[in-house]
């Protein structure tokens, strides 16, 4: 049975004790909601640990003024059965005012220069300082061997490995594969904001994405396919923020260059903002 914990002392004392046998630890934080792609992350944590906590916490200094931290949505019993059968050991639920002891506004932050400043950084302004923030805080309570995070946070992937690895936390960083609905669109808590009519449209994302690749390794120039990408959303119904071509490192390949790319899209449909990506070798 999955143990719920609300007490740092007792995480710690559960955490040490499994150290002390010398089992490894996995760690899959979330925002709770969960669905297929989170207990896919808690599966994959298994195959690199020998028990695994996961948290819910819905973090308030991710969320911009005008964003959905309100309404967003909390689920904690289908969350707790769903990571029982996912194979998680421990649940971690700690509460706003313990993560932010002196107050949301008077909380020391995690700044990630470069990477952090692009694409959803300048969309989303400090969503990345309260993303960074709060997995930093996770981690020094956790204390985990291994973390796990899904690969449709594509940028905050790269966020948090450039923080571990600039504050040298002793953790090992696992992405998990995204997992997608029937028709291509990419699971997520906020896809239930969606209406019917939405739903329906929302594979267009993945279409986009699909043909920005194939565009690239047919020779077609970087520019001529994010206009093409951005023009298929918006005739869709979508609000693009951006639809853009990048090597790993979020740098802007050059015209004929092979080697690693990803496509990345988030946009709005109605009230519901979506991202999503592809990685590919442009050839």
């Amino acid at each position: 049975m999955i143990e719920t914990i609300t007490d740092l002392s007792i995480l710690r004392e559960r955490v040490r004790g499994w150290k002390r046998e010398g089992l490894r630890i996995g760690f899959v934080p979330t925002m709770g909601n969960l669905h297929a792609g989170h207990y896919s992350l808690v599966e994959l944590a298994r195959q690199h640990a020998d028990r695994i906590v996961s948290s819910v916490f819905v973090n308030p200094t991710q969320f911009g003024p005008n964003e959905d931290f309100t309404r967003y949505p909390r689920t904690p019993d289908a969350d707790t059965s769903g990571l029982q059968a996912a194979g998680c050991d421990a649940l971690w639920l700690p509460a706003v005012e313990f993560m932010y002891p002196f107050g949301v506004e008077l909380a020391a932050k995690v700044h990630v220069p470069g990477v952090s400043s692009v694409l959803e950084g300048a969309f989303r302004p400090g969503h990345f300082d309260g993303v960074c923030t709060v997995v930093s805080r996770l981690f020094n309570q956790v204390l985990p061997d291994v973390a796990v995070f899904g690969n449709k946070d594509y940028q905050q992937m790269a966020v948090i490995r450039q923080m571990v690895a600039d504050l040298q936390f002793p953790i090992e960083i696992v992405g998990g594969a995204i997992v997608r609905e029937a028709n291509g669109l990419a699971m997520s808590s906020r896809n239930q904001y969606l209406s019917p009519e939405e739903r329906a449209l929302s594979a267009t994302i993945y279409r986009a994405l699909q043909a920005m690749r194939d565009a690239i390794r047919a020779g077609t120039p970087r520019a001529q396919v994010e206009a093409d990408a951005d023009a298929l959303l918006r005739d869709a119904g979508f609000v693009p923020d951006y639809a853009v071509l990048r090597s790993p490192d979020f740098s802007e390949p050059a015209d004929g260059e092979g080697g690693a790319r990803v496509a990345l899209i988030a946009a709005r449909l109605g009230r519901t903002r979506l991202i999503d990506n592809l990685e590919f070798d442009a050839g």
